[in-house]
């Protein structure tokens, strides 16, 4: 029985020791780094240039770099808009700064602006 307490006193011991050093370990992380203030990535804005505009179907193609938010790396792919009006403020071959989400299933531009 002696054997047994010991051993769950040294398994606890050594769990919460472990758990003290992870912690520990953080110590020197930079936590502020998402929250500096800055261009548009500090705002969760990611650049891209504008390949195609359907009206019709009320959708952008666009060639982006990374889009942090969604954790995707840089491509070319089709957006939905969330408001049409944003198709009349761009034209092929535009630099622009946007904000894509999943929007109902649907990988959507919820906010636009040019560069």
């Amino acid at each position: 029985m002696n054997k047994a307490l010991v051993s769950i006193a040294i398994g606890c011991a050594l769990a919460v020791s472990s758990m003290s050093y992870a912690a520990g370990d953080m110590g020197n992380m930079d936590m502020s780094a998402g929250m500096k203030q800055g261009g548009p990535a500090a705002n969760g804005m990611s650049h891209g240039e504008i390949k195609k505009v359907d009206a019709a179907a009320g959708k952008l193609t666009i060639k982006h770099g990374p889009l942090e938010n969604l954790g995707m790396e840089g491509m070319t792919m089709v957006f939905k808009v969330k408001d049409p009006a944003m198709l009349s403020q761009v034209k092929v071959g535009d630099k622009i700064d946007f904000v894509a989400d999943e929007v109902d299933g649907a990988l959507t531009v919820v906010k636009l602006q040019k560069q």
